[in-house]
């Protein structure tokens, strides 16, 4: 009966006919024509570049969305203008919320602090973004972050729409007690334009940001607006423990990168097209970014066989070709709190463009351009940031032959958890709670009926389990289903994603069959809800 639990392999015959494919030209539409001056650009707008790849998205999926309304009976003269209408809406930011509010310092100065929430796609509710703090947001960011976290969500079936949030600080500038009163004010602000809330907007850490903010922020709103609202806690993911937080969403978005990395290189002809083998065994990575995203990637590659030989940071760089040590880095760094100095591995200069099989990209936006994309010397790109790679660059790296792993597809795995989180707190009940006893007892009993069952035969022997069976029987724990459910969730995206590519001939340009999938499903909603009149 045990081939029944095999897992299924899927095939999805890569078509190599092109590498970059051009899109066809923007038939029967009234959205803006697709701006093509991008991939000309080092530095574009960041909405540009989003759009851009929303734009590209659009041209090869409209044929299905046509035919969706088609299989709807709906008269062929109308379809146009309705695909229209759902795509413009798509495409718009439907809130954008610029505010500021003066605080306290510590040395009776006052300051004002800018701030920024955007709602970009209310198609599903609650929105969801982070919330980051730092000097470099702009409204040109924030509104694209909230844009890719549409798509990001739709790619793996999180039914949230898309939001960020931003407040143009410097942590590091100001005490504990001022980040408390700026995160505590804008929480309040937010309240006070109904821009916050369990059915509305729920944040999450993004960079300078984490579970202390997200307790404050639910707090906050829990001892106000949210006085007599019994999911009131679901407010805000990415909590502590004791506060509504869930196990495993620390990190989760590094294991969502290497779940994604795990389906993409089992993909046989995939791998081959670009000289790779299909297993894990002593795959070389470099990882530019080694924050909590790019920790735990290091630490998830190394436990399947890889190596991380390569480590970039914005101030040093770690290079050690034997492999480096992720263990002991983090030992160090945790004495230390940086890369530099480490004794196990040399200084480098830059080690982004060295020559390895997969790079992750775990930083900042827009860090790969047209100026830098020929000096990648790897087989695989993998964003774990959100745009680390600018459309002109993007095109070069195909036109190389190399896999780019999109965004929206490999970054999911924050907002996946923050999912789970989300239904923990409306629950009112942890993951396992109910069943671990019971399902523990039932695997036991099956090993003693099968046992039973020998000995009546006349098979005298003992059925013991695995050690790895046995740490499942004997130490469940809610991070275990959190782990196994981001799994499933990734390569489900991943099926999704590669089956599109295949459909739709686009060879190794997986970003735009991701954002194909998006907007089909964004478009489904839209059009099952209806349009306004």
């Amino acid at each position: 009966m045990f081939h029944l639990l095999r897992r299924a392999k899927y095939a999805f015959p890569l078509q190599k006919r092109f590498l970059y494919k051009s899109p066809p030209a923007f038939f029967g539409t009234t959205l803006p024509p697709i701006n093509e001056s991008v991939l000309e650009e080092v530095n574009p707008s960041f909405t540009e570049m989003i759009d851009y790849y929303f734009k590209k998205g659009v041209l090869q999926v409209k044929p299905r969305l046509c035919d969706i309304l088609r299989e709807k009976k709906l008269e062929e003269d109308a379809i146009p203008n309705r695909v229209d209408g759902i795509l413009q809406t798509i495409r718009a930011t439907e809130r954008f919320l610029r505010i500021f509010f003066p605080i306290r310092r510590d040395d009776g100065t006052y300051e004002m602090i800018e701030a920024y929430c955007v709602h970009h796609s209310q198609h599903r509710l609650p929105v969801k973004g982070g919330l980051r703090y730092s000097l470099a947001i702009s409204p040109d960011e924030v509104e694209a972050l909230a844009m890719i976290m549409t798509f990001k969500c739709a790619t793996v079936q999180v039914p949230f729409g898309g939001a960020k949030g931003g407040i143009r600080i410097n942590p590091k500038c100001y005490s504990k007690l001022e980040i408390e009163k700026i995160t505590r004010r804008y929480a309040l602000e937010l309240m006070k334009r109904k821009c916050l809330g369990p059915a509305l907007y729920v944040p999450a850490p993004d960079i300078n940001t984490g579970p202390r903010e997200m307790s404050w922020i639910a707090d906050t709103y829990i001892k106000s607006l949210g006085f007599d609202d019994i999911a009131a806690l679901s407010c805000a993911t990415g909590k502590p423990i004791d506060q509504g937080g869930i196990n495993g969403r620390d990190g989760a978005t590094g294991r969502g990168i290497f779940h994604a990395l795990d389906f993409v290189i089992k993909q046989d002809e995939w791998m081959r097209f670009i000289n790779l083998e299909p297993d894990w065994a002593c795959k070389r990575f470099i990882i530019q970014g080694f924050g909590n995203v790019g920790k735990s990637c290091a630490t998830s590659v190394v436990a399947a066989g890889a190596k991380v030989i390569g480590i970039q940071e914005c101030d040093h760089a770690l290079w050690n070709e034997k492999g480096i040590d992720i263990e002991d880095l983090l030992e160090y760094m945790d004495e230390h709190d940086t890369i530099k100095g480490y004794p196990n591995a040399q200084a480098a200069e830059n080690v982004t463009f060295k020559e390895c099989d997969i790079l992750v990209l775990a930083a900042v936006e827009k860090i790969i351009t047209c100026k830098n994309a020929n000096e990648i010397r790897a087989k695989i790109v993998c964003e774990g940031a959100n745009g680390p790679i600018t459309p002109a660059a993007d095109k070069i790296l195909q036109d190389r032959k190399i896999l780019v792993l999109p965004d929206i597809f490999c970054s999911a795995g924050g907002v996946t958890v923050s999912y789970f989180e989300f239904l923990k707190n409306i629950n009112h009940v942890s993951f396992g709670r109910l069943h671990f006893k019971y399902e523990t007892d039932s695997y036991i009993q099956l090993m003693q009926s099968v046992e039973l069952s020998l000995r009546r035969c006349k098979i005298e022997c003992e059925i013991n389990p695995t050690e790895q069976f046995r740490k499942r029987l004997c130490e469940p724990s809610e991070k275990d289903i959190v782990d196994a459910g981001l799994k499933y969730t990734i390569e489900r995206a991943g099926i999704e994603t590669l089956r599109t590519a295949s459909e739709l001939q686009l060879c190794l340009d997986v970003r735009t069959a991701a954002y194909c999938n998006a907007i089909e499903k964004i478009f489904r909603t839209y059009d099952n809800a209806g349009l306004a009149m």
